[in-house]
């Protein structure tokens, strides 16, 4: 049986998961609770949306969910803004069947999104939002914490285990494992998820509800072609929200998850990983519901990798960028790194490119070309061929900075997982980051090498390049 919201397991989890980004008083007098839903979009398994309603009972008041869209932010595009608003659809229509206030405000810029905030919560006994620790969100929440006068709480809903259970900086999936598998099972016991007990007056809703809108009540490409956003890095054929998240899940436990441990290592294989990191990125499906489902799936042999890969590899993803402030940077490194980077620094590269060119996917191998052209066309990459991609740049880049600079641009601008803390683990993994030092050599020092060609020997690479060998659409800026 589920534990119900005000069992001690919830209050227990509750106090790993919650932190406050004020110091401001509950504001009793004021009519509603506030949850401001960032990265954790959805109404399932959402521990900021349970604090929330558990708060909300306690101090006898009805919640207002409001999930706001700022087009003001970095790399924000139609693409992004199409599957987040796809995602926003379906929010609502759950909401709504759930006895749950939900609104969307899609802002403009920065600005109109502070003062969205600002007058919604101007309403609050208490403001409840969403902990992620990249994109942006850490700094938007601390605005809104500065500019407010009531209590403001942040709430991971993230990760499986509350990451608060890490004190410190793990530095390899090795330290990683054995202190989630401890801490696992009591994490992914079950909660009840229900409805506040005080429902939402429609006369006050009418007070609050100016600037947002319906997403069910536009067409999401006329919705997104009227925002100030990119408008060249267009939307593609995977659809936002939960119910495409789980279709993708079902889907590969029942097919994907067969021989996991071979299949992942073909690029030509579509179906042979999960591609999931999207929905997981937006906080469209939860990591514990991948979770349950891969383990229900199969016998141990068929799913264990896999699990592999969405606990050990993205907790420590996420580990690593609360607990590393240079999470964007190659400061983050560790001290081996550090020296063979300057001691390899002034090594002559044999083949360079230009960032206009990566972009454009016009370098000499076309085995990479490929995989830039599947990451334009369909704001994903296949994790084997995206190893390579990475390792290419930095070879290929007049500087390690460079390189990095350029992996982050690329990623973030056309990726639907970009600005996610796998993203970054995986990019810093390219430098060596959560890796050994090899034997030295040029360009590379001690940083673990990669080759297109031996690539191209290991791998059924010959599909692939055929499926992206087609013209580049326009979407390249």
């Amino acid at each position: 049986m589920p534990h119900p919201l005000g069992s001690p397991f919830v209050r227990d989890q509750l106090s790993f998961r919650t932190l406050p980004a004020n110091d401001r008083a509950l504001r009793a007098e004021r009519p509603y609770v506030l949850y401001w839903m960032q990265s954790t979009q959805r109404l399932e398994d959402n521990w900021a949306l349970r604090l929330a309603t558990v708060e909300a009972d306690r101090v006898n008041k009805p919640l207002l969910i409001l999930h706001t869209v700022d087009s003001g932010q970095a790399y924000a595009s139609a693409r992004f803004h199409t599957f987040v608003l796809a995602g926003a659809r379906e929010l609502a229509t759950r909401a709504e069947s759930r006895g749950l206030t939900y609104l969307v405000a899609i802002c403009h810029d920065v600005e109109e999104h502070a003062r969205m905030l600002e007058r919604v919560a101007a309403g609050a006994a208490l403001v409840v939002t969403d902990q992620f620790p990249t994109e942006g969100v850490a700094a938007r929440t601390a605005q809104l914490a500065h500019r407010i006068d009531c209590r403001l709480l942040s709430v991971d809903s993230v990760g499986i285990v509350p990451g608060a259970c890490f004190a410190r900086e793990e530095y390899s999936a090795r330290t990683m494992r054995p202190k989630l598998r401890r801490l696992l099972d009591h994490a992914a016991e079950g909660v009840e998820d229900r409805a506040p007990k005080r429902a939402f007056p429609a006369t006050l809703l009418d007070s609050v509800r100016f600037g947002t809108l319906d997403p069910r009540r536009n067409v999401l490409s006329a919705l997104v072609g009227a925002c100030d956003v990119d408008q060249r890095v267009a939307p593609v054929a995977t659809r936002g929200g939960l119910v495409a998240a789980r279709a993708r899940l079902e889907a590969f436990a029942a097919d994907g998850l067969r021989e996991y441990t071979r299949r992942r290592s073909n690029p030509s294989d579509y179906e042979g990983t999960s591609r999931l990191s999207p929905y997981l990125h937006y906080g469209m499906i939860s990591p514990l519901e991948v979770y349950r489902t891969v383990t229900d799936a199969g016998p141990a042999h068929e799913s264990e990798t896999f699990l592999e890969e969405i606990l050990t590899w993205r907790e420590l993803a996420l580990n690593f960028c609360v607990h590393n402030s240079a999470y964007g940077s190659l400061a983050s490194l560790p001290a081996w790194v550090q020296r063979s980077m300057r001691a390899h620094a002034d090594d002559a590269r044999p083949v360079t490119y230009t960032l206009d060119e990566l972009e454009r996917a016009e370098t000499d191998d076309e085995f990479w070309n490929a995989g830039q052209r599947e990451l334009l066309e369909t704001g994903m990459m296949h994790p084997v061929v995206r190893m390579l991609w990475g390792k290419s740049v930095v070879g290929w880049a007049p500087s390690y900075d460079v390189a990095f600079a350029w992996l982050l641009h690329l990623n973030d601008k056309y990726s639907l997982d970009g600005r996610d803390p796998a993203s970054y683990a995986g990019i810093q993994w390219c430098f060596g980051k959560f890796d050994r030092p090899f034997a030295s050599r040029a360009v590379w020092g001690s940083i673990r090498p990669m080759s297109l060609d031996r690539a191209r020997m290991k791998y059924d690479a010959d599909d692939y390049v055929a499926r992206w060998r087609s013209p580049l659409v326009a979407q390249v800026a």
